[in-house]
């Protein structure tokens, strides 16, 4: 017996086998907290998105602190003094830190997306010309999937200030040509906003009544409020909408027009 435990204690002196141990430790314990993460977004899944935010950023808190977790044990399995390293290693510190501030930032502005409420996994947020889908926030970067092209885009999280939450507000001009009578221009926007709160995915209407006076048109202005991802197809099919409500009603869309004139 005590030939067993001595031929134990000896295989488990070797350095490989304690390297390998803390890598499996490491492994089994971020599976267990992504076992654990995934099966509280599963319960709460329409609940509370924010969340869900927190839940994944939690994942990714743990898998860097693993991380840094290995590879100090390693180090240390491997003869390599940490403590002393560490304190040796300052001014090259400063250099790095010098380099990898972005990176800093990245984790900072991901902290203050929570406490700020900027913005939660499922919004839908515009980032330049894009309009996407949050799906994930992490430490460093927000990945968002544009509704566009289904297309997953990564932002580093110090950019949130160019990052806005889309509303639920979609407002829709209706040009109507000059020659047409408010009142007239009134009852056709009426017809066209019984066909517009006929779709399921309107939850509100509103007419806000005349907004621009265009060279070759009166613009009328209606808003209608719907799911943020549901806009740009509602959109579309707004749009259409009105210019079949405006033929049935043998009004032309106005365009610009040049008036040539010769003596």
């Amino acid at each position: 017996m005590e030939n067993i435990l001595s031929v134990i204690g000896t295989f488990l002196s070797m350095k490989w086998i304690q390297s390998a141990i803390v890598i499996v430790i490491a492994i089994v314990l971020y599976r267990i907290v992504a076992s654990i993460v995934a099966r509280s977004e599963k319960k709460n899944k329409m609940k509370k998105v924010k969340g869900k935010t927190y839940l994944r950023l939690i994942k990714n808190i743990v898998k860097y602190i693993l991380l840094i977790f290995v590879v100090i044990a390693l180090l240390q399995i491997h003869g390599v003094n940490v403590s002393s390293m560490v304190a040796g290693l300052g001014i090259i510190g400063i250099i790095i830190g010098f380099v990898v501030q972005d990176a800093f930032k990245d984790i900072i502005r991901g902290i203050d997306i929570l406490s700020d409420n900027y913005f939660s996994v499922g919004d839908i947020v515009k980032y330049k010309d894009i309009e996407g889908k949050v799906t994930m926030v992490g430490l460093k970067t927000t990945k968002i999937e544009d509704i566009r092209s289904n297309n997953i885009i990564s932002i580093a999280n110090r950019n949130i200030e160019q990052i806005e939450v889309v509303s639920e507000l979609l407002c829709i001009t209706i040009p109507m040509p000059y020659e047409l009578p408010v009142e007239k221009a009134e009852k056709v926007i009426d017809e066209i906003r019984a066909e517009i709160e006929k779709d399921k995915r309107v939850k509100s209407y509103t007419y806000k009544g005349i907004n621009t006076l265009n060279e070759s048109s009166v613009d009328y202005m209606i808003g209608v409020n719907c799911e943020p991802k549901e806009k740009l197809q509602l959109k579309r099919d707004i749009l259409r909408i009105i210019l079949v409500t405006m033929n049935n009603n043998n009004i032309n869309v106005p365009y610009k027009q040049i008036d040539v004139h010769t003596k």
